[in-house]
């Protein structure tokens, strides 16, 4: 295996101290503009990485930034982990991901590799419940919590869409319609966002004089399979929904897998309204209605947060909103 080029390499090969290599690979203004070109061109040549620990020891910022998400299997997920690394390639930035699974200790080790490689900053979709018997120490990364938001020691910023509006226009919509029987399947209230989707639901459906039929309201962990389950469980319901409204990317997914399995037609047999925008809902059944959310514009603003500092926290957290829009297609 050949010998890991440092900057001792560089001075060594150059006849220069280690310090003048140093200071000209950091573009300090002590260091005339020959010695510098020439100290890069010998850089590139040997093939020279700097060293995040050794960036990290001086006390400056290393560019790497760590990604938290359930899983890329979630196009939503996919789409903003995409958006994400480009940006960051704009920026000169590294991204490194993680994959968590919603899983606490999966969480943990995640957070305890970033900071092992000396990560500056961090953006998490945060597990569902935490691992009580282990704090999750983030003291020395900038913290952006995305789409969900849990109670931590540490100061910590929020990325987090704001679909109240959305979610209302979805209920006025159906109701225009003339559907009075509304179905909801969201996120438990246990996760922020679960709890802020229902509330926009049920505060729609109160604002237009519609009762909240509890038969008709389903939640849990969001999932793929309570999606699917839900909506079976609604359709098979002595008071059937006419219409159904999603509050989640995967929920949305299997609810409606479930309704295109039971041959239903939509919105003639059931008016459905989705949430996230994956491609496949412009063309399904000539278009499913949905609550879309600006990916590109999400891993901006992650960018921002985690840029504007990137060193740990002066208990001056920031937290960002970011608006959903609905977007109508044939199925509502």
């Amino acid at each position: 295996m050949a010998q890991r080029v440092t900057i001792k390499t560089i001075a060594e090969d150059l006849g220069v101290s280690h310090m003048t290599v140093s200071r000209a690979l950091a573009n300090h203004p002590n260091v005339n503009a020959k010695t510098r070109q020439q100290v890069l061109k010998r850089a590139s040549d040997l093939g020279y990485v700097k060293s995040a620990a050794a960036t990290a020891m001086r006390g400056d910022a290393t560019g790497i930034v760590g990604l938290l998400l359930p899983n890329i299997v979630n196009e939503f997920y996919a789409r903003f982990a995409n958006a994400l690394a480009i940006a960051c390639d704009d920026r000169a930035l590294s991204l490194i991901i993680h994959l968590t699974d919603d899983d606490a200790a999966r969480e943990h080790q995640a957070v305890r590799r970033l900071r092992g490689v000396q990560a500056d900053s961090v953006i998490m979709v945060p597990s569902p419940k935490a691992d009580q018997d282990e704090e999750l120490h983030l003291d020395d990364l900038k913290v952006v919590q995305f789409i969900r938001r849990r109670q931590e020691a540490s100061p910590t910023s929020g990325l987090l869409v704001e679909d109240k509006k959305a979610i209302a226009s979805a209920v006025d919509q159906l109701f225009a319609k003339g559907h009075t029987k509304i179905a909801y399947i969201g996120a438990s209230k246990s996760l922020t966002s679960g709890a802020t989707r229902l509330s926009a639901f049920e505060e729609a459906m109160a604002r237009n004089g519609l009762a909240c039929n509890p038969e008709l309201i389903r939640t849990g962990t969001p999932s793929f399979d309570l999606g699917c389950q839900s909506a079976r469980s609604i359709l098979e319901t002595r008071t059937q929904a006419s219409a159904l409204v999603c509050g989640g990317f995967e929920i949305s997914n299997g609810a409606l897998d479930t309704c295109l399995r039971q041959g239903l037609k939509m919105p003639d047999d059931i008016a459905f309204i989705g949430y996230g925008d994956p491609a496949s809902y412009m063309w399904i059944n000539g278009g499913i209605s949905t609550i879309s959310l600006p990916v590109e514009l999400l891993a901006e603003h992650a960018l921002d947060i985690v840029s504007s500092n990137r060193q740990p926290y002066d208990g001056k957290p920031e937290d960002r909103f970011v608006a959903a829009s609905l977007v109508l297609r044939s199925s509502a």
